[in-house]
């Protein structure tokens, strides 16, 4: 029995479905995990989406009011299988971590090169832009025709994932693109909601952020932070800073970028992103990380000079 089949028994199966997300999700955790809310709605199956703290960018897509939020995860018992969408290993679930390991069975889709298979059956596509481009092969197996509003959900996490199709696509992404547009959604208007509105006070952090970079190793390396009073001096959160490890890659002389986010005193959140030639996913998985070949992160407990003299190193192996 292949592994979609598997995963349709499984499903088929179950009477209670709970579906999960990395910790700080992205528009392609929050977008497959609401696709497949809505799949299940059409097969009228019960099902839930638990996001502790979800980026109300995504609130335009079908289910997200219906989602479970909180500190407080949902009780175990409820749920005889939980999925995990486009988390790499059970470490990024972050608290969702605990609730995978008390529910009975378990299915992990995902498209990170760096997938631990760390469910009880482990649907992982390296090769796809994004989990919501996995989506469309097991939505198909599932029997389940996309509707608008799943297609809002799956056009929404290939576009995040791949930048506004700007890397990790194939001829075939496009090619899942183009059906999904067949649904009639209004492309047009995602993007804008996605990628250009925004609020004054972001503007204001992204502003902090480029004040504070600087060009390192011949200009090669792009490093910028931001601090937790940052968010708190400018009512954000860590999710208002997405999108800010660009700024340094869009540079001219840069290969990599990188992003500190403070979580804790001497303790940060690092995005790394490359251009042409680094995979910081080696990099990152030296220090419990993983990701893309040219998108990654981990954590570190270091100060912030320690932090860029050790990636700078790490980086300086692979450059140029």
């Amino acid at each position: 029995m292949s592994v979609l089949e598997n995963i349709k028994e499984k499903i088929d199966e179950s009477k209670s479905i709970l579906m999960i997300a990395h910790e700080n999700p992205d528009g392609d955790a929050i977008a497959s995990a609401l696709a497949l809310y809505n799949a299940f709605q059409k097969l009228e199956k019960k099902s839930a989406v638990y996001i502790p703290s979800p980026d109300k960018t995504y609130s335009f897509l079908a289910g997200f009011d219906e989602m479970l939020i909180g500190e407080t995860a949902p009780d175990a018992k409820n749920f005889d299988l939980c999925i995990s969408l486009d988390s790499s290993d059970i470490q990024r679930l972050g608290i969702c971590g605990d609730i995978f390991k008390e529910i009975d069975d378990t299915i992990c889709i995902d498209h990170h090169i760096t997938n631990q298979n760390f469910a009880d059956i482990n649907y992982i596509n390296a090769v796809a832009s994004s989990t919501c481009e996995n989506l469309m092969v097991v939505l198909a197996s599932l029997g389940v025709a996309v509707n608008k509003e799943i297609a809002e959900c799956l056009y929404t996490g290939i576009l995040t994932d791949t930048g506004g199709f700007r890397y990790n696509i194939t001829p075939e992404t496009m090619e899942i693109v183009a059906t999904i547009m067949e649904t009639g959604i209004n492309v047009s208007k995602i993007y804008r909601t996605v990628f250009d509105i925004t609020s004054f006070n972001k503007v204001k952090l992204v502003g902090r952020a480029i004040d504070r970079l600087e060009l390192l190793n011949d200009g090669k390396i792009a490093f910028t932070y931001m601090t937790k009073q940052d968010l708190e001096e400018l009512e954000l959160d860590e999710n208002d800073s997405d999108g800010i490890v660009n700024e340094g890659r869009n540079i001219d002389s840069v290969e990599v970028s990188i992003f500190a986010k403070e979580r804790d005193e001497d303790y940060y959140k690092i995005s790394m992103r490359a251009n042409e030639y680094v995979d910081v996913s080696v990099i990152a998985s030296k220090y419990a990380g993983g990701g893309h070949v040219r998108a990654a992160g981990c954590e570190l407990n270091m100060t912030l000079d320690q932090i860029k003299t050790t990636l700078c190193e790490e980086i300086a192996k692979q450059l140029k």
